[in-house]
């Protein structure tokens, strides 16, 4: 029952979130810097809140309590680094084998995203549509860097869940919950780029909007296994807790920010992280 539970939730989050903004794409064919700046800012703002306050603070209670070992602080910074550093690597093996394709990426061009297609490398699409090259592999790659934002906030969802007491009739509260909003708004702004793209180069609107829903099939994945990981024993939570956390703050810092900035170059995206991390601590608070 839990694990259905589970399924639902990051169901609804991750697949009807990207679906829905497949379907938010399709129908505007484009979208708001500003918006979609604010948006990502404040979901980002969210997510650390939880990931500090809640997710990397359970571990220590537990240390407190005497269920861990007081070493378990150094337990969960390396398990924080090694999700941050694989989350890291696997995005910039994707990056240095796309980037170079897409002409106006250059040294005067900012690593970081600054635009959302770049994120999702929509524009390597675009690059091979214009080309008449392998749409496939492209959309594939398009596929794969929504997966590495997926899997681990899946994770994050899952692991959450794994430290919330009688899970069934707490599902609908909690940080896990919470996630699973923060989680499922975030992605629509990713559905809408991975949509345009798709439409743009010739694809029926009902098959993009299909294709990108299940782009959100790892978040599934991800908090299957977060939950069933969190649930062998306190040490594996500790692991599981530690690493969707890495992961989460790599997608934080190393993405969602620099690019909420990028995209509009104002204080307002700063604005729009404080008053997050502000909303999601009084929700794990209360």
């Amino acid at each position: 029952m839990d694990y259905l539970a589970i399924i639902i939730i990051t169901f609804i989050s991750g697949v009807l979130g990207t679906g829905f903004g497949g379907l938010v794409g399709a129908v505007l064919r484009k979208d708001s810097n500003k918006i979609v700046s604010l948006l990502l800012s404040f979901a980002a703002g969210i997510m650390l809140a939880v990931v500090c306050f809640d997710l990397m603070s359970e571990p220590i209670e537990m240390m407190n309590s005497g269920e861990l070992p007081s070493y378990t602080p150094i337990i969960v910074v390396i398990s924080v680094g090694v999700g941050y550093g694989l989350v890291y690597l696997l995005n910039l093996v994707i990056d240095k084998r796309t980037n170079y394709e897409v002409k106006h990426i250059d040294k005067n061009h900012p690593t970081t995203a600054d635009d959302l297609d770049e994120l999702i490398h929509a524009d390597h699409f675009e690059t091979h549509k214009k080309n008449n090259t392998n749409l496939f592999v492209a959309g594939l790659v398009m596929m794969t860097a929504i997966a590495l934002h997926n899997l681990p906030e899946g994770m994050v969802i899952g692991a959450s869940y794994a430290i919330t007491p009688n899970l069934t009739q707490n599902l609908f509260s909690g940080s896990g919950f919470i996630m699973a909003i923060v989680i499922g708004l975030h992605n629509v702004p990713e559905g809408m780029a991975v949509a345009v793209p798709l439409i743009s180069g010739g694809m029926k609107k009902w098959k993009a909007i299909l294709l990108t829903a299940l782009s959100g099939l790892p978040t599934i994945i991800g908090a299957l296994l977060g939950f069933v990981l969190g649930g062998i024993n306190s040490l594996m939570l500790v692991l599981s807790l530690g690493f969707a956390s890495g992961a989460m703050l790599y997608v934080v810092f190393g993405e969602l920010l620099p690019e909420s900035i990028l995209m509009w170059k104002s204080k307002m995206p700063a604005l729009a992280l404080f008053i997050g991390v502000l909303v999601g601590f009084l929700l794990v608070m209360f």
